[in-house]
């Protein structure tokens, strides 16, 4: 499995699907099934049923979108960036936008 580029956290852009063009922050990471859950994106509605703890009726939630559809947000920029790898002076290893060359902080 390779390395994932986007980390929980993340701000990321859709690039194709029914939500191109979206902006949202990564919310939960699915790695064996390359997914990842974005708030306010790819948003269904679900049928759910009674429960003693939850109320019935059709609640929309995010669903998981391929991680392909996605890219990194450039922090200068605000456009969508590819990420590479760098190691920093101190030996640190840090992600940073190939369109600006811009250090992704760390969470």
């Amino acid at each position: 499995m390779a390395s994932l580029k986007i980390k929980k956290g993340d701000h990321v852009i859709v690039l194709a699907g029914r939500d191109k063009g979206k902006h949202g922050e990564v919310v939960k990471m699915v790695p064996k099934e390359n997914r990842v859950l974005v708030r306010g994106v790819n948003v269904v509605r679900r049928h759910q049923r009674q429960t003693a703890s939850l109320e019935g009726g059709i609640i929309s939630k995010e669903a998981p979108i391929h991680i392909s559809n996605l890219a990194l947000e450039d922090p200068k920029d605000g456009k969508p960036t590819r990420v590479g790898f760098k190691f920093l002076d101190d030996g640190i290893k840090v992600r940073f936008a190939k369109r600006s060359g811009e250090v992704i902080s760390e969470k």
